[in-house]
């Protein structure tokens, strides 16, 4: 990206994207999360390099087994990594290179020891409960009171919480999947509070950036509004009137 917002493919329409562009474009396009697509972004950019920064295409089975053996043997990597790891290549070379898998997929995944969940009782709920305050206290009572994932509770929008049914909207969460879950009684109180509290730091945000004078088209366009009549709103809440915009013979 460049000051004007412009990726490569932008500037440069007719040259073909460069490889970890495409396996981007290709995740972004099948809405996994932005976790998955850093790791596997971070796992096929490993791939090439220890291959000396070969491209994929001149690479195959081989350099795939030997890569998922330099993780096992010379990292120590666990089964799950591992497995990730050959996720992330699997990937590349179906979805993005669109080559044949049939050699890449007898690959034998490691096998994930099987483990019991750790559950906290409600006493050792409560100490945690006790130990947080603030925003790390809503997101905790999310996970716990409404079965939030973290990046779904990090991530949470205002339009998605009903206060008044008492629910939260969860949109193209795991799966690709959108469900609605409970939110819990004692979180609403505090968490209108929070929406609140923000909501005036946000305004107030605004308010800094035309008393000190910046364009009003520059907030419009930092606010996310259509038309510049919203943004006027603040002008007058300033009673600046005319003066939120400044003047050209200003600028000189």
């Amino acid at each position: 990206m460049n000051q004007r917002g412009e990726s490569a493919a932008d500037r440069f329409p007719n040259e073909k994207p460069r490889l970890l562009d495409r396996v981007r474009g290709a995740i972004r396009t099948r809405h996994y999360s932005i976790r998955t697509e850093q790791s596997y972004v971070a796992w096929i950019r490993r791939y090439v390099l220890l291959h000396g920064k070969r491209h994929p295409d001149l690479l195959g089975a081989e350099e795939i087994g030997e890569f998922l053996s330099h993780l096992a043997v010379e990292r120590s990597v666990s089964a799950s990594t591992q497995n990730q790891a050959l996720s992330a290549l699997l990937f590349l070379y179906r979805d993005v290179l669109r080559e044949d898998l049939e050699s890449v997929e007898t690959f034998v995944r490691a096998r994930r020891p099987k483990r019991l969940p750790v559950v906290l009782t409600r006493q050792e709920v409560r100490s945690v409960m006790a130990n947080l305050d603030g925003v790390p206290w809503l997101v905790v009572s999310l996970l716990y009171g409404s079965g939030l994932r973290l990046l779904e509770a990090l991530r949470l929008r205002v339009k998605d919480v009903d206060l008044a049914y008492r629910q939260i909207s969860l949109r193209d969460g795991k799966g690709r999947k959108d469900r609605i879950t409970v939110l819990p009684n004692r979180v609403g109180e505090p968490l209108r509070r929070h929406l609140v509290r923000v909501k005036e730091l946000f305004q107030q945000d605004m308010a800094h950036l035309l008393e000190d004078g910046y364009d009003i088209r520059t907030v419009q366009e930092l606010l996310g509004h259509k038309d510049v009549s919203t943004t006027m709103i603040y002008t007058h809440v300033l009673n600046r009137g005319g003066r939120g915009v400044r003047s050209p013979a200003d600028g000189l």
